[in-house]
């Protein structure tokens, strides 16, 4: 299993647009993803668990994945959330 610790740096608008968004860029890979943020952790995969998150611009997230693509996953998520190039 890998993590990486995420500071949401986006401009993507809505927090239900963000969740919906991410829903998507997680569903794209194999491995099992996980959110972490407070006290909660939900799959990234699934969206009424991203929503109960209510995660928005600023906030610092734990990202984990486990399975055949974990780092392209987690490095996919932190380029969406951070609007990194490349």
């Amino acid at each position: 299993m890998e993590a990486r610790k995420v500071k949401i740096d986006s401009a993507k608008g809505q927090e239900a647009r963000l969740a919906a968004m991410l829903v998507q860029v997680s569903s794209q890979y194999e491995s099992s993803i996980h959110i972490e943020y407070g006290t909660k952790t939900v799959n990234a995969k699934s969206i009424m668990g991203m929503m109960s998150l209510g995660l928005k611009n600023g906030d610092e997230i734990e990202v984990t994945a486990e399975g055949s693509d974990a780092a392209e996953a987690l490095d996919g998520i932190e380029k969406y959330l951070t609007n990194k190039k490349g």
